[in-house]
């Protein structure tokens, strides 16, 4: 055999390195983006140990997170819960810093998977300091523009992109029944009509569903777009009493008939997750339920994205919380869940989890079907293009555009109940030229009480300097005649009503903010002190109520008093849209999302109920034209 010389050995050496390497590339299909997404998966799948596949199915909060617990353990994806920030006040570039820092930890992992990063954006980014924070959902419902909708889905992508964030838990699409229900505000309306017609803001969120795609599977049109999530599934604004994470008492027929269309329209539209509910069905928990989750929703309407527990949800199975965990882990990822939000003890579920396919108590069949659904997500979304945030975007946060488009949906969510004592003697639209008018309550000039709940923090806040805004207040002023002097007593006496010859009043009073269990109300009354100055104000000069609240509140005794009343719901930060509405710049379209109540004794009552004997119907709403303006 003839010697080879040692140039001659090295050079072959090294062509033969570079021909492994180029077919290493080129065996790593899933990092290849030239290649049909199941193969990509298929290809990552088939690498991955079973404790990366179980870190895929894990969603921590980022306070209990670093970039080596991200590497180390695989964790498939991280989250803000409501007000959880990088620190008050954060900047989107802080927010992109945070993101990224947790995103190469992802990426040193021995795959380098990427994350995926959820937040409640449920009425615009609402964590996020300068955001701009848009009508929550009943509000929404009000406005019957499915339109607005999406571009308010549109306008909160950007935003949440600003951030360097791409998952939105949101849209809620609950069906709210009981107005006693702390959450109802959430809820575009008690028609799931309604509701189905608000799913298009997941449109805006995700974009829109190309011609000819596969019903159920997700879709993300681009990176000016987020992943989006419907919640909760399902019939949690069916609960007995509207107790929040009750039971919903219903027959099948009436779940799939009243709770469930919104669903169906979700994932025609191609939204690529859907987060289970706290509450029970007859009984039985959500977060173990198969029948519903797996038969249901994955079979029968073929849902192709993965679906989430809520916050600590699989604790919550068993009463009391956590009581017996194995249980719980057991149930809900047999029932379906592919995805846990296991906020803090991120390491027990993941040793439990293990334990429980090691012992075969879960087969692996379930454990490949939830990583697949994530990984979907994950290429749909080009995460493992593009993992990094996009700085382009920066400028959308609070950007005018928004703030403009946040204004139009305040005009359009309120409600005119009513305008004077006949249409013959009508009091809105108010003169903007007034020797002196008043205006009164707490509500008034609170930029905190007039976003509500999931603003800055999970309950809400008071004040004005949790965020960027106008208030009702500054929006009246900016409205009325320079000549027009505008008084402002949040809670005034009668005496000074009397004495002070104003023109007309104001008055702006409602409830405080308040999120999920919290706003839980078996009475449904505003405070004392807004009942207070109603009736100081109103005995004694013409006025015009705005209510500022998250559902209707018993109003029926005071009517008598008020010559004009307005349900403002919860309007956002742009506060100018009430006042552009009060003097007449546009018209009143507003039409209820629910029925109006006279007592809570009513409660619940729907459309169709025998019992069904409301204030003010489902659907009504007066009109009044735009005044022209006169040069």
């Amino acid at each position: 055999m003839a010697k080879l010389s040692v140039p001659l050995v090295g050079f072959l050496l090294l062509g033969l390195l570079a021909i492994t390497v180029q077919a290493g590339d080129e065996y790593m299909k899933y990092k290849d983006p030239s290649q049909p997404f199941n193969k990509r998966i298929g290809d990552l799948m088939q690498r991955m140990t079973v404790e990366e596949k179980i870190g895929q199915m894990v969603q921590i909060d980022r306070v209990n997170a670093t970039p080596e617990i991200m590497m180390d353990y695989g964790i498939g994806s991280l989250l803000s819960g409501g007000g959880s920030a990088p620190w008050p006040q954060a900047t989107p570039q802080d927010w992109i810093d945070m993101v990224n820092g947790f995103q190469k930890g992802s990426l040193s992992s021995r795959l380098g998977i990427p994350m995926i990063y959820g937040i409640d954006a449920v009425h615009g980014h609402n964590n996020v300091y300068k955001a701009t924070i848009f009508p929550h959902n009943i509000g929404l419902g009000a406005t019957r523009d499915p339109e607005l909708v999406k571009r308010i889905g549109a306008a909160t992508a950007l935003e949440v992109r600003a951030t360097g964030i791409n998952y939105v838990f949101a849209p809620c699409i609950a069906v709210c029944r009981d107005p006693r229900w702390g959450r109802c505000y959430e809820s575009y309306s008690e028609d799931p009509k309604i509701v189905k017609e608000m799913t298009e803001i997941i449109n805006g969120l995700q974009g829109k569903l190309p011609k000819n795609s596969r019903k159920g599977v997700p879709h993300v049109g681009g990176k000016d777009k987020v992943v989006a999530c419907a919640k909760h599934f399902v019939g949690d604004g069916g609960t007995t009493k509207g107790i929040n994470e009750n039971n919903t008492v219903i027959d099948r027929h009436g779940l799939l008939s009243i709770h469930m269309p919104a669903y169906y329209d979700s994932i025609i539209k191609g939204v690529s997750t859907i987060m289970v509910s706290y509450s029970s069905w007859n009984g039985v928990k959500m977060h173990a339920n198969h029948d519903l989750i797996t038969n249901f929703l994955k079979g029968t309407l073929r849902f192709r994205g993965f679906v989430i527990s809520d916050w600590q949800g699989i604790d919550k199975i068993t009463y009391p919380m956590h009581e017996n965990y194995t249980y719980s882990v057991l149930a809900a990822v047999q029932a379906g869940i592919d995805m846990v939000m296991v906020p803090f003890n991120y390491t027990e579920f993941i040793d439990t989890l293990t334990s429980l396919v090691k012992n075969n108590f879960i087969p692996m069949s379930r454990i490949d079907d939830a990583v697949r659904r994530i990984l979907r997500v994950k290429f749909e979304l080009g995460l493992f293009e593009n993992p990094m945030a996009d700085q382009s975007f920066v400028h959308h946060l609070g950007s005018q555009a928004h703030r403009d488009l946040a204004r139009e949906a305040v005009r359009k969510s309120l409600v005119l109940l009513k305008n004077g004592e006949n249409a013959d003697d009508p009091v809105l639209p108010l003169p903007k030229k007034a020797t002196r008018i008043l205006v009164a309550g707490s509500h008034a000039h609170d930029l905190g009480y007039q976003c509500g709940g999931w603003t800055v923090s999970w309950q809400g806040l008071s004040g004005n300097n949790l965020t960027a805004g106008t208030t009702i207040l500054q929006g009246i002023k900016e409205a009325v005649d320079p000549s027009t002097e505008v008084v402002f007593k949040e809670n005034p006496d009668a005496d000074f009503v009397k004495s002070n010859d104003f023109s007309y009043a104001i008055v702006v009073v409602g409830e405080p903010p308040y999120a999920e269990t919290y706003g839980d109300s078996l009475n449904l009354t505003m405070p004392k002190q807004g009942e207070y100055t109603m009736y100081n104000v109103c005995a004694n000069v013409k006025c015009v109520l705005v209510l500022v609240s998250g559902r209707p509140l018993l109003i029926m005794p005071h009517l008598e008093n008020v010559d004009a009343f307005i349900a403002a719901w919860l309007p956002g930060s742009e506060g100018q849209g009430v006042a552009d509405i009060l003097f007449g710049d546009y018209g009143f379209t507003g039409k209820l999302p629910r029925n109006w109540f006279k007592t809570v004794d009513q409660l619940p009552m729907n459309v169709g109920d025998p019992h069904y004997d409301p204030l003010y119907p489902l659907g009504f709403g007066l009109t009044t034209e735009p005044v022209k303006s006169t040069n």
